[in-house]
């Protein structure tokens, strides 16, 4: 009779198993949710609103009129990676 039972259990598992671990896990949900209370949603900012909001700041106190030439500019862009290692005369 236990070959029975026990090829019964395996056979029928999925359906029996899947019930029982949703059950378990509901009643896990709720009583964690009993036991820390409301959720709270985040009030912080994300990365991008901080760093719009940094930049506005910055640009607020400077003048928008007073930019650099693109000669001034192109003065302190370094060289290309390819033509480090060549020397200065060729």
């Amino acid at each position: 009779m236990w070959p029975v039972v026990w090829t019964a259990m395996r056979s029928y598992a999925p359906y029996i198993t899947f019930p029982v671990a949703l059950v378990v896990g509901a009643v896990g949900y709720h009583l964690e949710w009993l036991i820390r209370g409301t959720p709270k949603p985040r009030q912080e900012k994300s990365i991008l609103e901080l760093r719009e909001e940094r930049k506005l700041e910055e640009q607020a106190g400077a003048d928008g009129t007073q930019v650099l030439s693109l000669k001034e500019k192109l003065e302190f862009t370094p060289r290309a990676a390819l033509n480090r290692n060549r020397s200065e005369k060729s």
